[in-house]
């Protein structure tokens, strides 16, 4: 979504340790997200919030502590790898 406004030159990825949303040295070296990071962007004149949280189960907690200061959330699943077990978990928060 960073490429796609132009806030990014670049489509990072979690598993070449090239994103924006995932800096700490641990999230780099294991290909994971392990802390939420939000980051602004604008598309057609609207503002949004991105949240990237941690898709594994032992992250659990900090999912939870994001998505509690929400009013609404958009959920985006990857289309290649679907519905994940943890993906449920957290549609249920």
């Amino acid at each position: 979504m960073l490429y796609l406004t132009g806030d990014t030159s670049h489509q990072g990825r979690v598993d070449s340790g090239d994103t924006v949303t995932d800096f700490m040295p641990q999230e780099r070296e294991r290909g994971i997200t392990i802390q939420s990071a939000a980051v602004r962007l604008e598309w057609e004149n609207h503002l949004i919030n991105l949240i990237d949280t941690p898709g594994h189960v032992d992250f659990s907690i900090e999912v939870e502590r994001s998505v509690r200061v929400l009013d609404g959330t958009i959920l985006v699943i990857d289309a290649v790898a679907g519905v994940q077990a943890q993906t449920e978990t957290v549609w249920r928060i």
